[in-house]
C-alpha cells in the first residue's frame, strides 16, 4: 500500500511539473511611464545598496518600468536603448528570475518571454535574500554579437556593458522607493547549466530588487 502511494505521489508530481510547464506563458508588459519620479540629483544622492527585502510583489506595471529603465529602447527609429553598449552590440539580455520562472526581457516587443518554469531565485546567487526579494535580474551577454572581437575584449564591454545596465536599475530603485543591490558573488556556471545556457552565453552579474524590509544593511 505504501509502495503504490508513493508511486502515485511520484506521478502527481511529475503531472504537477507539466502542468506548470504548460501554464508559464509570456507576459506582456503595458507601456512603460516615462515622465515622473524623482530629479537625477536626488535619486543619485539616494542610491544605495540593500540586502534587506520584502516578500511584497512588483506590479507589472513597476516591472514594466523598471525594465525600461534597465534597458528598454528609447529612441525607436534607431533601435538603441537607455543603457550604452560597446559599438551597439546590445550584446547583455536581462533574464527576470521570479518565484513562478525564468523570462527574458523583450525590449523591442516590451514582453517577458517565458524561458522556463519554476523557481529558480536561489541559483541566482549565494545570499539567503535571494529568495526573499520577488525578482533577481540576470545579465547575460550573448558573446556570437560580438563574434568580430577578441575574447578578452568581449568579457571587458559586456562587463562594462552589464554594469551600465545595473546603475540604471539602481537609479530607477532610488526614483521609485525600491531596494536593490547587484551581486558578483553568482556560481556562473552552475547558472548557465541550470538555465541551459549554451558556451556563447555567458552570466555577467545578477540583481535582486524588491521593496525594502523594515529594516537592512545600506551602503
Amino acid at each position: 500500500m505504501r509502495k503504490t502511494l508513493g508511486l502515485l505521489a511520484v506521478v502527481v508530481a511529475i503531472m504537477g511539473s507539466s502542468v506548470m510547464a504548460q501554464e508559464l506563458k509570456d507576459i506582456a508588459l503595458p507601456a512603460p511611464r516615462m515622465e515622473g519620479g524623482k530629479p537625477l540629483m536626488q535619486a543619485l544622492k539616494e542610491r544605495q545598496s540593500s540586502r534587506a527585502f520584502s516578500e511584497r510583489e512588483l506590479s507589472l506595471q513597476v516591472l514594466s518600468d523598471l525594465l525600461w529603465a534597465a534597458a528598454g529602447i528609447n529612441r525607436a527609429d534607431a533601435g538603441k536603448r537607455t543603457a550604452p553598449s560597446a559599438r551597439n552590440w546590445q550584446e547583455v539580455d536581462v533574464y527576470a528570475v521570479m518565484k513562478d520562472g525564468v523570462y527574458l526581457y523583450d525590449a523591442k516587443a516590451n514582453v517577458l518571454k517565458a524561458v522556463m518554469p519554476g523557481d529558480l531565485r536561489k541559483a541566482t546567487g549565494m545570499q539567503d535574500f535571494t529568495t526573499v526579494a520577488p525578482l533577481n535580474l540576470v545579465y547575460v551577454a550573448d558573446v556570437t554579437k560580438m563574434a568580430d572581437s577578441r575574447p578578452e575584449d568581449q568579457a571587458l564591454y559586456s562587463s562594462a556593458d552589464a554594469a551600465f545596465i545595473a546603475e540604471n536599475v539602481y537609479l530607477f530603485c532610488a526614483s521609485e522607493g525600491l531596494a536593490t543591490v547587484v551581486r558578483g558573488s553568482v556560481d556562473r556556471d552552475a547558472l548557465a547549466a541550470a538555465l541551459k545556457f549554451p558556451e556563447t552565453k555567458k552570466v555577467i552579474l545578477a540583481q535582486t530588487v524588491g521593496y525594502p524590509a523594515e529594516t537592512g544593511k545600506a551602503e
